[in-house]
């Protein structure tokens, strides 16, 4: 297959039909039920504190104005989708880090027989150390560049190019994102990933810039981080040869 953006486009499109594989499908049921519980708790508790603070203003209110109640009831729901919809992802990421390694092997394995975890010899505490660390270094390598993007957005002229370099450096960062599960499955480091995934750099961003819009599509984004996950895995099976392969 070319390696040029496209491809590394279709190949989140691929992770869609991959996570519907036997085998496949508890690693991404139970991340997704984690973070669906812990919403709609939260959102249960913000909503019967949203009722009690109602209750205890409307009933100084004149009758006329009670309309207020359904207002602030629309812009609290208003609100919780705009939380919902941007965070999401990022408490996805975090829960499911531990599952996502499990989750890539588990598609491996479905497209080449082999399991790169049980290959490995770590043991599952040692996997989840793993994620949660690898999650803990991305968020370092974000801040070390976007803090500079960042100042770059409010430079006359500079700022400019600033939304074209957030969303180069967007992509870039959702290809590491998920190329580092399949890639640290097989023992490399961050670093390694990097450089791995920069092989092909127009393959990565296209699959990383397909990540990024999805994430931005309400629903849709329940699915992005094991699509992501299981399309990465694929990518890297086809497009990325290791040394011991």
């Amino acid at each position: 297959m070319i390696s040029n953006p496209l491809s590394g486009a279709a190949y989140f499109i691929k992770g869609l039909s991959l996570i519907q594989r036997s085998g496949v499908k508890r690693f991404v049921v139970i991340p997704l039920a984690i973070n669906i519980l812990i919403f709609t708790l939260l959102f249960w508790l913000l909503g019967g504190y949203v009722s009690d603070w109602l209750d205890s203003m409307t009933s100084s209110l004149p009758d006329w104005l009670a309309w207020l109640s359904y207002l602030i009831w629309l812009l609290f729901a208003f609100s919780a989708g705009i939380v919902l919809f941007f965070g999401f992802s990022i408490v996805a990421n975090l829960i499911g880090a531990p599952f996502n390694s499990f989750l890539a092997s588990a598609v491996e394995k479905s497209l080449t027989g082999k399991d790169p975890v049980d290959e490995s010899g770590r043991s599952m505490t040692q996997e989840i150390s793993y994620a949660l660390s690898g999650e803990v270094r991305k968020i370092l390598y974000f801040l070390m560049w976007g803090i500079p993007l960042l100042i770059l957005s409010f430079i006359p002229a500079i700022n400019l190019v600033a939304p074209f370099l957030w969303a180069f450096f967007s992509a870039w960062m959702m290809a590491i994102e998920y190329g580092d599960y399949p890639l640290g499955n097989h023992g490399m480091n961050f670093v390694d990933i990097r450089n791995k995934l920069g092989e092909k750099k127009m393959l990565s961003l296209g699959f990383g810039g397909a990540v990024m819009l999805c994430t931005m599509i309400p629903l849709l984004n329940f699915l992005v981080m094991p699509a992501a996950v299981a399309g990465a895995t694929a990518m890297r099976i086809e497009q990325f040869k290791l040394d011991s392969e």
